[in-house]
């Protein structure tokens, strides 16, 4: 959109040959510029006036304001066209014609709400009048120098009684008399400009009211920027408490890093390490690991522990969706974008985005997400503007990313970006030392939950569970203390595990290795020897109790009937 020429302001006659005319022409021929102040004619009514300055105060959305403003101002037939302009970022300098002209690179008035209407009571070509392209740089043109200086500005476009008229057939036809400007000031900043072509001149008595409507829409459009910042916010958390509440579920799942074992303080040497810096971080390890726990530790031991920490399962988001979800859409973006979005990573805002399931993202949103974490730049689906991304990024995976990169269904760009300081959840078969405590804590989470009566974890019980193989990891060792708590009704807890994976997670060795030494089998009576021998052995250890806490029923794992029956039933007695 080509920026206004730079009319000048006066008072004399305009003609085609007047240099400043032309200037003016090819401001209407882009439709940059009408101004309100020159909204009235010789029956100017104050009334009117002000139930419009009533209406636009009770406005809370600013694009409602907007147009409620133009929408009322051209309802009279002296006023040709009304356009608002606001001052914002600079957006499409790189396609401005006066680039070079612009003192301020970084700001610019952008063209928010406009409309035209003509004496026929048709409307013109709106393309002149709203469109959302248009900038005009601050200090070039009418518009541009306004909206710089804070001062107001109209040019007479056709005089009183003049036998000829403007070079420009819209304007002929259309009988404008003013075109000019009234910048829009709230809290003495010059927040945009009001501008407006008027079909006849200004009566005295509502000169006064150009600075009014400027001053009391400065502060409706201060008051709506408000209430949308506040809905935004209010948005963002609604948004960050449902992840919270989501993270406080997977912290309880995981024991908050319970557990003793090497392996353990490991992992917790290295989040001590690398959480007070900006790195991205690489979690790896089977599902149910306890990856989403590390995050949490990380963000929580990091300066930017303050902020939000935001997840991301990647594998549940559908394909067509995931650049919304990462980045947020505004309303009309596609099919079902009812109303602007906040993403990801714009919830994330000042803290932490964990990326979990990362090996999911699919191959086409992986450069933008790379995007992102080099120049930490983005924009929402459907929109120009670029957002700053002030975000560290965590990621977690259970796949193998170096054979996802061999199939070529993961870059490598990204892969590296990722894998800046990397760390290994190891499996709970892998650091059995940790099953005591994480038992423990399961066993009084879930009584306190579930509101049942805590019951007791026996040393048979945690035997059982270190001798088994827990290809569900951490989550499956939940699972297996709950259902127990639920069971035990506030007893001895027994713990049902499955009897194929039961063991140190491998298969059972024959008796003897070498088939001539002995046969691979027990006979009845060796069986027999053997189980009372056990048995001995446990009930001396007992101290011959056999019900209550380290009794033999207990270290066995039976029930106390059941270990009766047995010792009737092989003779044993008590020395």
């Amino acid at each position: 959109m080509h920026p206004p020429g730079g009319a000048a302001m006066r008072s004399k006659k305009c003609t085609s040959e007047d240099s400043s005319f032309f200037d003016l022409r090819e401001e209407f021929a882009f439709g940059q510029g009408w101004g309100v102040e020159c909204a009235s004619d010789s029956r100017f009514d104050p009334n009117r006036a002000a139930q419009l300055l009533l209406d636009i105060a009770q406005e809370q959305s600013l694009e409602r304001l907007l147009q409620t403003l133009v929408g009322r101002a051209v309802e009279r037939p002296d006023v040709a066209c009304v356009q608002v302009w606001l001052i914002d970022e600079g957006d499409r300098c790189s396609a401005c014609a006066l680039r070079t002209a612009c003192p301020d690179q970084s700001r610019c008035l952008h063209l928010v709400a406009g409309k035209g209407v003509s004496l026929d009571g048709s409307r013109p070509d709106t393309r002149r009048f709203d469109d959302p392209h248009a900038r005009v740089p601050l200090g070039v043109g009418l518009l541009g120098k306004v909206a710089a200086t804070g001062q107001q500005s109209e040019i007479a476009v056709v005089d009183d009684g003049a036998e000829d008229t403007a070079a420009i057939p819209w304007l002929e036809s259309e009988g404008i008399r003013k075109y000019g400007a009234t910048p829009i000031i709230a809290q003495g900043k010059v927040l945009g400009i009001i501008t407006g072509f008027t079909r006849k001149n200004l009566p005295e008595e509502a000169r006064p009211w150009g600075r009014i409507f400027a001053d009391h829409i400065g502060a409706a459009i201060a008051n709506a920027r408000a209430f949308e910042e506040i809905r935004r916010l209010k948005g963002l958390l609604e948004l960050q408490n449902t992840y919270l509440q989501e993270e406080v579920v997977e912290a309880k799942a995981f024991g908050d890093l319970v557990g003793q074992s090497a392996a353990l303080r490991q992992i917790i040497s290295q989040i001590d390490l690398v959480a007070p810096t900006e790195a991205s971080v690489l979690i790896l390890g089977e599902t149910g690991t306890g990856k989403e726990l590390v995050a949490h530790e990380i963000h929580r031991r990091s300066r930017r522990h303050h902020g939000p920490l935001v997840r991301v399962n990647c594998a549940s988001i559908p394909k067509e969706l995931f650049e919304s979800e990462f980045f947020g859409h505004v309303q009309g973006a596609f099919t079902g974008a009812i109303k602007d979005r906040a993403g990801r990573f714009e919830t994330a805002e000042g803290g932490t985005l964990f990326l979990d399931e990362i090996g999911e993202v699919p191959p086409e949103m992986q450069g933008k997400l790379l995007r992102v974490l080099q120049e930490k730049r983005y924009e929402r689906v459907g929109d120009d503007r670029t957002r700053h991304a002030d975000v560290r990024i965590i990621g977690a995976t259970n796949r193998d990313l170096k054979k996802a990169l061999a199939a070529g269904r993961f870059r490598e760009d990204l892969y590296y970006r990722l894998h800046v300081f990397p760390i290994r959840v190891p499996p709970l078969r892998e650091r059995k030392d940790d099953i005591p405590p994480l038992a423990q804590h399961f066993v009084e989470l879930s009584a306190r939950e579930l509101k049942c009566q805590k019951p007791r974890l026996t040393r048979a019980g945690l035997v059982s569970l270190q001798h088994y193989a827990w290809p569900g990891n951490v989550r499956e060792l939940r699972n297996v203390v709950e259902r127990a708590v639920i069971l035990a009704r506030g007893g001895t807890l027994h713990f049902e595990l499955p009897v194929a994976d039961a063991g140190l997670g491998h298969t059972a060795s024959p008796v003897s290795a070498n088939p001539k030494a002995a046969p691979g089998y027990l006979t009845e009576a060796e069986l027999r020897r053997r189980e009372v021998d056990n048995l001995r052995a446990v009930l001396d250890i007992a101290g011959w109790k056999i019900k209550g806490a380290d009794g033999a029923a207990e270290l066995l794992g039976v029930k106390p009937t059941t270990l009766l029956s047995r010792i009737k039933k092989l003779g044993l007695t008590r020395p």
